[in-house]
């Protein structure tokens, strides 16, 4: 039988998370952007001070999802000031949802995204959101399932190249 955990990130997890993070990160947008501007992206934004100093950021909280011991997957929540954009002063902002290539399509996914929906509830958040890149199609249409609709949108930099992001969110009752 399959076991299925979804844990907290700690400062020992440092390394993996920056390995997941970079992998995860250019197995999803590698084909749709140039290598330069994916390798500035990754050096800029998945390195040891930038991650470390995600994780000590307070209302920042990392999640291994692992399947049998096997890091499958990521997730960052982030609440009050850590949220990126200032959505709702009582929201829940996903960050990053992310699995390995290898894990996809097996409804992990969807239990990362519950993960965080129980934990909006949890900390007695109102409102669930997220950015998604306006050209992901598949990411789109699952946070539609999930109940997220689009409120806006803000501008997402990938290396040297100016993408759009949607901006989704659902209310948490």
């Amino acid at each position: 039988m399959t076991e299925v955990k979804i844990v907290q990130v700690s400062e020992k997890d440092l390394p993996e998370l920056i390995a997941i993070s970079r992998e995860t990160f250019a197995d999803t947008f590698g084909k749709d952007n140039s290598p330069e501007d994916m390798a500035k992206f990754l050096d800029e934004n998945y390195n040891e001070d930038k991650l470390g100093g995600e994780m000590a950021t307070p209302g920042s909280f990392f999640y291994f999802l692992k399947v049998d011991g096997e890091v499958a997957g990521y997730l960052k929540l982030d609440v009050d000031d850590a949220q990126n954009e200032e959505v709702d002063p009582n929201g829940l902002e996903i960050e990053r949802i992310y699995l390995r290539k290898s894990f996809q399509h097996r409804g992990l996914g969807k239990q990362l995204f519950e993960f965080a929906e129980e934990k909006g509830r949890e900390w007695s958040k109102s409102v669930l959101w997220l950015g998604v890149w306006e050209h992901n199609e598949n990411a789109k249409n699952f946070y539609a399932s999930r109940g997220l609709t689009r409120f806006s949108e803000h501008v997402f930099v990938l290396g040297d190249d100016r993408q759009t992001d949607f901006l989704l969110k659902k209310a948490l009752v």
